[in-house]
């Protein structure tokens, strides 16, 4: 009897310990908290800037002076007084073509201008004593005339079979060699003035309220990383092209050190003016189909911090920083970091060590 009664004790002993150890452990789990704990996330204030409007281009440098050097004239090259490269004066001679038939006639014709001038002096004073016609005196001052002019136009072809630099500069890679043959448009060589460079571009019709002589322009070439070359604005073509829409203008490179006629060039154009825009870094703001997102940190309903997400208009990105045109305040606090993690009405941590 003893022993069932322990028996039984032991069992109720057992069942109590573990009712309450159950009661405990129900009444734990339902005073517990189930909220997730707020997302870690870094943030940034939106800030009111002034930027400068500009107006982006691409354009070809080129010099002020450049030409192609070219025979006016046929004939063999009997010399040549300059390298590929050299720098020339104006009117330096630089190839001569063969002239020995040109030379032979000139001497001819000038011998035939003498005689010419000889014969119209003659009739001249005879012509006062009436011992000459009118019509032999006219003939004679014919003749003249035309002596001289044939002289002349052996003088000018002489000329043009002696090339000459227009203008001082840099003679480029030379197109002929002695005993050549050239004809008339046959390239020598090309010269370009390299102290004085200019960059030939394009802009849309709508820029040219905004455009006036002397603004400043910013421009770079692949062939130098990271440098910025200065140069302004001179003209702007007198009519829009049909065909394209776009104005013409041309710029004069100020500070152009290094660069080379025909090189291709990235413009930036500061028209003058500025505009205060709302700024936020960039990493800032989420791009999807439906609309840019940023996310607004703003005070909870308990004291904490929640993520609203808001759809804002972008505009363009400087340095790190994206415009906003619409939809977000200067002074709000958004998310920079981790958004990813976030939904509407969650509760965010702002970790003050990260700043961008």
């Amino acid at each position: 009897m003893r022993a069932y009664l322990f028996v039984v004790a032991l069992l109720a002993a057992i069942f109590v310990s573990i009712g309450t150890y159950k009661y405990v452990q129900i009444s734990a789990l339902a005073n517990a908290s189930f909220e997730r704990p707020p997302v870690t996330v870094a943030a940034a204030t939106a800030t009111l800037e002034s930027w400068s409007q500009y107006i982006d281009a691409v354009g070809t440098i080129k010099a002020a002076r450049g030409i192609n050097l070219t025979s006016e004239e046929s004939g063999e090259v009997i010399a040549i007084n300059f390298a590929s490269g050299d720098s020339v004066e104006s009117n330096q001679l630089m190839v001569v073509l063969n002239d020995r038939v040109e030379i032979a006639r000139r001497e001819s014709q000038r011998a035939t201008l003498e005689l010419a001038d000889l014969q119209f002096t003659r009739n001249k004073e005879l012509l006062l004593k009436n011992s000459v016609s009118h019509s032999d005196y006219d003939r004679s001052k014919a003749d003249l005339d035309r002596a001289r002019a044939d002289l002349a136009e052996t003088e000018a072809i002489l000329s043009n079979k002696r090339i000459r630099a227009p203008f001082s500069g840099v003679a480029g890679i030379r197109q002929v060699e002695l005993g050549d043959y050239v004809s008339p448009g046959t390239v020598v060589a090309t010269l370009q003035d390299l102290t004085e460079l200019q960059i030939d571009f394009s802009l849309p019709a709508q820029s040219a309220p905004r455009l006036r002589a002397g603004q400043r322009i910013e421009l770079e070439v692949d062939a130098y990383p990271g440098r910025i070359f200065i140069a302004h604005l001179m003209a702007l073509d007198s009519q829009i092209d049909p065909n394209t829409r776009n104005l013409l203008a041309r710029a004069k490179i100020s500070e152009g050190e290094g660069l080379l006629p025909g090189m291709f060039a990235y413009l930036r154009l500061y028209p003058g003016s500025s505009e205060d825009l709302v700024t936020v870094p960039e990493t800032a703001v989420t791009y999807s189909l439906h609309g840019n997102i940023v996310y607004l940190i703003e005070p909870g309903p308990d004291g904490g911090l929640t993520a609203t997400s808001k759809v804002v208009e972008t505009g363009e990105t400087r340095e790190g920083r994206t415009s906003i045109l619409a939809g977000l305040d200067a002074r709000s606090r958004v998310v920079t970091a981790g958004q990813n993690k976030l939904y509407r009405g969650v509760r965010v941590a702002v970790d003050e060590d990260v700043v961008l």
